[in-house]
């Protein structure tokens, strides 16, 4: 059953909670995407069967939450995340950020460090509005941004184009997180595609340089593309999630030598 949480902004955020022990399981969707997608529902399935707490939730203007697509921006959906963590969930959560998702998940590590065990990106996108606007977009498509506030991107998903406005780019600028070390104080696991043309490998690779974490690995995977939602694939994510609670539970940070990063597998 969908329920709805009401964030301190107004917004009426759609969620599904799977209760079960610590530290719990947040799923991040990507740009545009919803609760109800794969990785989703595969995660929501493993939880149940581990018993393991579980919360997946829609983006504002994302699925079954209140209000518009065009009106949100980085910031707005960060707010969303905070408060469904803040409100719903007890304790630090293991962030699972898809694309856009592992974007917000590296805000949520900045803002609410107390509350995140651990963080697994798949095909994480940080500062993805950036890259649009450097070195994806045309002249035209950016002076029709600039002049009109808005032009439709064709998608590779759907039929529909997406809406993207001047204001996603502008605030995409104050939420960057790719211009300094990241600090990550917990277990990371980044999963991404070598298929992937949407978020190429080279962003992965760029994060895991980025991130400093006393326990960091990278998988790549050949031939996998951005949706990463294969039978493999959904295994590889539970696996994760997995690894970085084994990981939480043995590292103690105060006795921790330093960083201690894995090669690329």
């Amino acid at each position: 059953m969908t329920t709805f949480l009401t964030t301190p902004q107004g917004r009426h955020i759609a969620y599904h909670q799977t209760p079960g022990k610590g530290p719990g399981v947040v799923f991040l969707g990507g740009f545009r995407s919803d609760m109800t997608g794969s990785k989703a529902q595969a995660l929501q399935s493993w939880a149940e069967a581990a018993g393991r707490a579980f919360l997946r939730f829609d983006y504002s203007g994302h699925g079954a939450s209140h209000g518009a697509f065009v009106d949100g921006a980085i910031s707005d959906w960060r707010e969303d995340a905070a408060a469904v963590i803040e409100v719903l969930t007890e304790g630090p959560q293991i962030l699972v950020g898809s694309s856009m998702g592992g974007w917000i998940a590296l805000l949520l590590a900045r803002d609410m460090p107390n509350r995140v065990a651990g963080f697994v990106g798949i095909a994480a996108a940080p500062d993805f509005t950036e890259r649009m606007w450097e070195a994806e977009f045309s002249l035209a498509e950016r002076t029709a941004l600039l002049e009109e506030g808005l032009f439709l991107r064709p998608s590779a998903y759907s039929d529909d184009p997406y809406p993207i406005t001047l204001r996603l780019i502008e605030d995409g600028r104050q939420n960057l997180v790719m211009n300094g070390p990241l600090h990550l104080p917990f277990p990371v696991r980044l999963l991404q595609g070598s298929a992937d043309t949407d978020v190429p490998p080279t962003v992965a690779i760029s994060l895991f340089h980025q991130i400093i974490s006393p326990d960091l690995r990278l998988t790549l995977v050949k031939d996998a593309d951005h949706r990463f939602s294969t039978p493999p694939c959904l295994a590889m994510i539970t696996e994760a999630i997995e690894d970085v609670t084994r990981a939480r539970e043995a590292l103690s940070y105060e006795d921790s030598p330093g960083l201690q990063v894995s090669n690329i597998r």
